[in-house]
């Protein structure tokens, strides 16, 4: 089965809901080995994941996987950042990984991408699950405003002396969720 049978459109155009900002964000799947190198750097070179000690070997690797999603953030034609997820295991409908470009902070590129995996996720499963590093307040705000609660703390999970936080945003129990109904 195609992985990404179920993404949204390649060609689908978000709008930012950040005041004063209206850019719009296309995406589409990674599939290009070289922009998955772009992407390695681009992530290794920015907290949190420098402060995580992932260095680009080990960023392509979790990037450009095929039991992963990746999906590209464009702005004017530029790779603006991207989103990985993990559609897979305990926790299906897993962010893996946010990272976007320093031009593009701040600009609501974030915001974007996470509305892009949501909707991605919501077709196959009622939840969305990540992990916010306890030294990344902005993220953490972000999330919060976004929707996402506070599931539990995963102390000295990753790196000594830190702790991973795992949200959740819902829109309703397992139980009764039908894959690929719509979305309230």
């Amino acid at each position: 089965m195609d992985p990404l049978a179920n993404a949204p459109a390649a060609e689908s155009l978000g709008r930012t809901d950040r005041p004063g900002k209206n850019i719009a964000v296309s995406f589409r799947p990674l599939t290009d080995p070289a922009e998955a190198d772009i992407c390695a750097q681009m992530m290794s070179n920015s907290d949190p994941w420098r402060t995580l000690g992932r260095d680009v070997a080990t960023s392509r690797g979790a990037i450009f996987s095929p039991e992963k999603e990746t999906y590209l953030a464009v702005v004017d034609g530029m790779l603006a950042g991207f989103i990985t997820l993990n559609m897979h295991g305990a926790f299906v409908g897993y962010i893996q990984s946010i990272c976007v470009a320093p031009t593009g902070r701040g600009q609501g590129v974030g915001t974007a991408l996470i509305a892009y995996a949501e909707t991605r996720i919501f077709r196959d499963s009622p939840n969305v699950f990540m992990c916010v590093s306890d030294f990344n307040p902005d993220a953490q705000r972000l999330y919060e405003r976004l929707g996402y609660q506070v599931i539990g703390e995963l102390r000295d999970y990753l790196v000594p002396g830190h702790a991973e936080i795992l949200l959740r945003k819902t829109i309703g129990p397992l139980q009764t969720f039908r894959q690929g109904a719509p979305v309230r």
